[in-house]
């Protein structure tokens, strides 16, 4: 995925892409577009750091089967015990 953000566009709203990418990821997540970890991806930050910047803003957390067997399937691949 390739998102492109134009210069002018983040000068005249005094934001940097990070800063974006970071709202972007934020608003999905509040919408329940995005699962914490879609999210956290979207954003480039991990999962920890997001849910922190999601405290900071009061957003709080939806977590539900879909996004259990999700972490579940994303543990096993990364070969958690």
């Amino acid at each position: 995925m390739s998102i492109v953000i134009l210069d002018e566009l983040l000068q005249t709203i005094q934001m940097s892409e990070m800063e974006m990418l970071k709202e972007i990821a934020m608003m999905l997540f509040q919408q329940e577009r995005f699962t914490l970890g879609q999210a956290s991806n979207f954003a480039q930050m991990n999962q920890l750091e997001f849910q922190r910047l999601l405290a900071n803003r009061k957003i709080p957390l939806h977590y539900d089967i879909a996004e259990l067997r999700e972490d579940v399937k994303s543990l096993a691949a990364n070969d958690w015990r």
